[in-house]
């Protein structure tokens, strides 16, 4: 009987786990390497075996319900004659009891390393298989790595390097280095066992222990049986050119207009209309009359025009027979204001489900409900309550969160940061975020996905859609709050380990997608991946207004993964000829405060020619033109007869050279296709992260801090590593 046969065979019969020689017969079919044992059924045959082996052996108490020996106390080591076996088998028969099926007698393995491998399978995103620190301390430690079968070797390489303990696995106080062909095998085998076994729910190997030749060896494993995992998933999938048809309606009627301000039907509505949409505008209300001028449809049956999109303000108990009226008119598209649905409880998670099926029955789309609205810049359409605008460019941003998303709105505009278009998803009834990203994976204006996350319908199809989009234009993620949808009790350390953040943290680095942990990470990198060009590598050159800057960034630099480069002799000397004797004569390149303009200008050309550094950081040199303009405020302040006219021209010329220093690098970048990240010597309320440049391919970008240009150029390097390794 093969494995498969023998675990179909066994869930069959209604067992929930497997014995360890069971489960390690099991894991050797499938390419695992396991130790060699012998089971026994008595102590007698148990000490004669351990004869055969050769002492010193191990002596495990064997039965499918004995999950945790060693906290039983079932689990003897070290054992030196056929009297320490019997004598050990006297203690675990006594302990195990009626579970004892029987004895398992091992050969004692040396090893200093203990690690731990494993499977379970994620309500959301389906099998998963983990590797890390094992050994007794594997929880309390958690050094573990996860990643969604069916695993490639890269995968594997990568979940090795994110590994914290990975100097375990090299050369080791005098043991060799773990042997990377049975890791790789081992979790190869623990994949292929997950894709083509789903009785199996869990696998637990620990310790999976190095010996001192660097082989690994199960000398203890777990495999757990269960009823397949059910994915329950209603939500049909939405084709991309419908989300497209939503954010360009060539005519809107907001059903629930209304003329009182504060109203969601007032905001909405004038949102858009000073917002600049151009097209067909329809207001309804019961009340008709007229309001801003403009007639009031007492019903949407009374429409004699055609409409694309319906913004619904309307209470919840109204909007289930708006879709008859909707249905008549043949409006498709609802943008569903509304809330009172899911987000309440049970009441409102069974209207939203009728209401769903209504929809569906019509053949209309609500994206929504419960949602704060949508905005596309591209035609000035701004359908939201909050009055923001920002201006049109490639971001694409979906936010789970109407406040979250308002407040990255109003970030982006203030910034200057362009978006290709805003949407709040709302409870997602009918359109998910997997759909809004596929729909603008298909968009030739978004180069940039950007998403607030605080949980996914489909966590597979997230995850398969997300390495497809990144492939092509970085996703950006900021994931909030948990699902709870691990909290399940588990027999394994594998399943005990096991959570949403965690694994949702796993399928993102394994599909390609940039994580960030605050807010403000989203729309610096909305910035910096819209504006610059992708770093080729993580060499970087900084050149600074001052010495300590650059030795805060430098080391900024190091914490983040980029790499500081020496000079190279001929950099060295090309450097050596722009500045003062007195400069720091390396990487950073402190331009030790000159005031001849040229200096920076001249310096960035010999960077960005160098082909041993792939980005330029450079700081302090745009934003002195705020400082002068300061010192020019408090000369004219502190002295009546100060020439306004001339302090005012020194102003306006330092103005004038900053602005030629950012056209110049933008066409330093379009010319070495290398990006440019800077920081300002002193910034205010007027700074913007983007500054466009007429005429060029790429615009100047500048963070308010060191930290925030460094996290963002290491994330567009990180970003760069995974498209160019041939994952996506």
């Amino acid at each position: 009987m093969d494995a498969k046969e023998y675990l179909r065979k066994a869930f069959q019969e209604g067992r929930a786990a497997l014995s360890e020689a069971e489960s390690k017969q099991i894991l050797a079919a499938y390419g695992v390497p396991v130790v060699p044992e012998i089971v026994a059924k008595t102590a007698a045959e148990a000490a004669r075996e351990a004869g055969k082996i050769g002492f010193p052996v191990v002596l495990k108490g064997l039965g499918s319900t004995l999950l945790h020996k060693s906290e039983m106390g079932i689990v003897h080591v070290g054992l030196g004659s056929e009297g320490e076996v019997l004598a050990a088998a006297e203690d675990i028969s006594a302990k195990a009891g009626a579970a004892l099926e029987g004895f398992l007698v091992q050969p004692q393995i040396a090893g200093r390393r203990e690690f731990v491998a494993g499977l379970f399978r994620d309500p959301q995103f389906g099998p998963v298989i983990m590797f890390g620190l094992g050994g007794v301390f594997t929880e309390a430690i958690a050094d573990v790595v996860f990643r969604l079968a069916p695993l490639t070797e890269r995968d594997i390489a990568d979940m090795l390097e994110e590994f914290r303990s990975k100097k375990l696995l090299g050369d080791f106080r005098g043991e060799k280095a773990v042997n990377r062909a049975h890791v790789t095998a081992a979790l190869l085998g623990l994949s292929r066992l997950a894709m083509e076994c789903p009785e199996v729910v869990e696998v637990d190997v620990n310790p999976l222990l190095a010996g001192h030749d660097g082989g690994l060896t199960a000398v203890d494993a777990l495999v757990i049986l269960g009823a397949p995992v059910e994915k329950k998933n209603i939500h049909v999938p939405v084709p991309p050119e419908k989300i497209a048809a939503i954010f360009y309606p060539k005519s809107i009627a907001f059903v629930g207009m209304s003329a009182r301000l504060g109203k969601w039907g007032h905001n909405v509505a004038t949102c858009a209309i000073a917002g600049g949409y151009e097209g067909a505008i329809h207001f309804v209300n019961p009340k008709g009359g007229t309001i801003f001028g403009r007639p009031v449809l007492k019903s949407v049956r009374d429409l004699t025009e055609p409409v694309d999109l319906a913004v619904v303000t309307i209470p919840a108990a109204q909007v289930m027979d708006l879709m008859d009226d909707l249905a008549e008119k043949n409006i498709k598209n609802v943008l569903l204001i509304t809330s009172g649905f899911g987000e309440i409880g049970p009441e409102g998670k069974d209207l939203e489900r009728r209401l769903v099926e209504k929809a569906r029955a019509h053949d209309i789309l609500i994206l929504g409900p419960n949602t704060m609205g949508i905005t596309n810049p591209h035609i000035s359409l701004f359908c939201m309550g909050s009055h923001i605008r920002t201006p049109a460019g490639s971001t694409a941003m979906v936010a789970q969160s109407g406040n979250m998303g308002a407040q990255l709105m109003s970030f982006a505009s203030r910034q200057n940061i362009g978006l290709r278009a805003f949407c709040g998803s709302g409870n997602e009834a009918m359109i998910s975020i997997e759909d809004f990203m596929e729909g603008f994976e298909k968009d030739k204006v978004t180069r940039q996905v950007v998403l607030y996350i605080e949980s996914v319908k489909d966590g597979r199809r997230f995850f398969e859609s997300a390495r497809r989009v990144g492939a092509s234009k970085p996703v950006v993620v900021l994931k909030g709050g948990r699902t709870g949808a691990g909290g399940r009790a588990a027999a394994s350390h594998t399943g005990a380990m096991a959570g949403d953040s965690r694994v949702f943290d796993a399928a993102c680095r394994q599909a390609g997608v940039v994580r960030v942990n605050q807010p403000m990470d989203l729309l610096d990198l909305s910035a910096a991946f819209s504006a610059l060009p992708l770093p080729r590598g993580n060499r970087v050159a900084i050149m600074t207004l001052g010495g300590g800057w650059g030795v805060v960034t430098a080391d900024l630099c190091d914490e983040y993964g980029l790499n500081v480069v020496p000079l190279s002799p001929e950099v060295f000397e090309k450097v050596n000829a722009i500045l003062p004797p007195f400069w720091s004569r390396g990487n950073p390149i402190d331009l030790v405060g000159e005031n001849d303009p040229t200096i920076p200008v001249r310096v960035a050309d010999v960077l960005m020619a160098w082909d041993g550094c792939d980005a330029v950081l450079n700081l302090g040199i745009l934003g002195r033109k705020i400082a002068l303009n300061r010192m020019v405020e408090d000369a004219i302040a502190s002295d009546p007869k100060a020439d306004k006219e001339h302090l005012y021209a020194l102003h306006k010329a330092l103005c004038d050279i900053e602005d030629r220093y950012v056209e110049h690098l933008a066409a330093l970048m379009e010319r070495y296709d290398k990006p440019i990240l800077g920081v300002p010597l002193v910034s205010d309320d007027s700074d913007k992260t983007m500054i466009p440049v007429p005429g060029k391919k790429y615009k100047g970008v500048f963070f308010k801090t060191p930290e925030r240009a460094v996290k963002a150029l290491a994330k567009m390097n990180e970003y760069q590593k995974f498209h160019i390794s041939g994952k996506a």
